[in-house]
């Protein structure tokens, strides 16, 4: 049986405009995000994943953020951890194990740059999710974008 999707890195302008518009629908329409924080400074530097039928139309997506800078901000100053973000998938395409893929790939984006571990600011609805994936919650619960969230780490 053949793939219904597939995951790649965005590397060209239009994938990252599919990875964009993907997180228009899900973030700002679905769920009222503000689009000015939706898209931030990191977005330009970030390694974007694209789940992609096989026509084309956009599925999903989510994005690696790594480095110094990263670090300072997004892992407690840790460098060696990377920081999966935005991920989505768009609501028709929900339950196809296109989350799973997604994850997995920035995983193993992060692998290939020698990091050592992935966290992630979760959603508190998506706290099992992840937790299926071998993260761990840690911390206490906190909004963002208006949204309850639990930050999580997962060892690679």
């Amino acid at each position: 049986m053949t793939t219904p999707y597939e995951v790649r890195v965005a590397e060209d302008p239009a994938d990252r405009e599919a990875c964009f518009a993907v997180r228009k629908e899900v973030f700002v329409v679905e769920q009222g995000v503000p689009q000015d924080i939706e898209y931030d400074a990191y977005d330009g530097t970030a390694v974007h994943v694209l789940a992609v039928r096989a026509d084309g139309v956009p599925l999903g997506t989510g994005r690696l953020l790594y480095g110094e800078e990263v670090a300072a901000e997004k892992t407690g100053g840790d460098a060696t951890v990377g920081s999966l973000g935005r991920l989505a998938v768009a609501r028709e395409a929900r339950g196809l194990g296109i989350g799973v893929a997604l994850v997995r790939a920035i995983e193993e984006a992060a692998r290939a740059r020698g990091l050592a571990a992935v966290d992630l600011h979760a959603q508190t609805h998506a706290l099992g999710f992840y937790e299926r994936l071998g993260y761990e919650a840690y911390g206490p619960e906190y909004p963002e974008a208006g949204i309850p969230h639990r930050a999580m780490r997962r060892a690679l």
